[in-house]
Parts: structure tokens; sequence; C-alpha cells
């Protein structure tokens, strides 16, 4: 049975540091959960996450099992977003910050394999925040995105660049909420060699 890879097979993991790439993504699905407050210290932030993966890989394994495709669980991601946007560029007010948690499901698991994974995994490990999973598609289009490569601290003259010279020159403004891939996981890696997708949707500046 071949393991599809998604990190490999689809543009939205592909970036580079310094190279702001303009890219059309389509669709996505993913299994998602919103909250609030400073990712390091909110107990929800952990415990969505700590629910979002278990969850994912019961339907990972029922998928192999059901319908005899196989995949690798995709890398961390996250929605955030502020009514102030300094809070994620110069001030880094993390208290401030909104945010969604998502994993992304392959194009073919449909919506009753989810539903019967959420059940398997509430009677098995029943995690915090399983009643606030939900299943949403994303749909970005026109992006920005660049590869930030060190502490997630340190992402905010990339963002600064990219809201204050990047997409000025280029006649784009923002169109939606910053998006953010982990490729690294932080539990495993220093924090100079993580890397991070910094995503942004865009449009055209109206004339």
């Amino acid at each position: 049975m071949e393991k599809v890879d998604l990190k490999k097979s689809l543009e939205s993991f592909r970036a580079k540091p310094g190279d702001f790439r303009l890219i059309t993504l389509p669709p996505l699905r993913y299994l998602m959960i919103d909250g609030r407050g400073d990712p390091n210290t909110a107990p929800q932030y952990a415990d969505a996450v700590s629910t979002l993966y278990p969850l994912a890989y019961t339907v990972k394994f029922a998928s192999k099992g059901a319908l005899d495709r196989d995949y690798v669980v995709p890398p961390l991601e996250a929605l955030w977003w502020a009514d102030d946007m300094t809070a994620f560029t110069t001030a880094r007010d993390k208290t401030q910050w909104e945010w969604t948690v998502m994993l992304m499901l392959p194009e073919w698991i449909e919506h009753s394999l989810v539903e019967e994974s959420i059940e398997r995994v509430r009677a098995k490990k029943n995690p915090p925040r399983l009643a606030e999973v939900r299943v949403e598609t994303l749909d970005e289009g026109a992006c920005v995105q660049t590869l930030h490569v060190g502490p997630y601290d340190d992402e905010g003259p990339v963002l600064e660049a990219l809201h204050a010279e990047i997409l000025p020159s280029r006649g784009l403004v923002p169109a939606g909420r910053h998006h953010e891939i982990y490729l690294k996981d932080a539990r495993s890696t220093a924090p100079e060699r993580l890397q991070t997708i910094l995503r942004q949707p865009v449009a055209a500046v109206e004339t």
C-alpha cells in the first residue's frame, strides 16, 4: 500500500527563506478547534493540540483499514488574528491573539469517517476539547508565503516586512487570516532549527 505524504505533494507546503512567493491554493479541508490567548500559557491551546492529534491518527488508521488508503498525518497548522495587527508584528502581545489550530484531511476522507473516528476517540481517550472539533473547508485562494527558520518569537520582523513592504510593493492587501504551518515539531527541535511557513491570503488593491 502506497503511503501518501501531502507535505511532499502539495504546493501549499513549499516555501523558502527570504522568498515571498505568490501562490494560488485550492480549497483544503481541516480538522479545526478555535481559541484565544497566549499559546505558550493558555491551557486551551495545549488542550486543542492534544485533542486534534489522536483524532487525526484515528482517521488515518480508519482510512487505511476501511479504504485501503494510507497517508502521513500532515503538520500542525494554525490561523492567527487580533483586532490590532501590531499584536503580531511589533508588540507581539500574545494575550490578544485569537487562533484556530488545524490538521489537514486528505480529499478522500468523508465526513462520516471523521464522525466515526470521533466516537472511537471519545470511547477510548475522550480528550478535553473533542466536542469542539469541526471539519471545515478553507478556501484561501491567492496567498503570499515564505519560510521562517528559527524561534517563533523571531517571526515579527518577517511579518512586518511582509505587510509593510512586500504586499504594498506588489499592489496587494491582506484578504484573510495569518496562517502558519509548523514543519518541525517544537517538542523535539531546537528553536534555531524550527521551520515555519508564514502565509498571508491576499487580494489586489482596488483601483
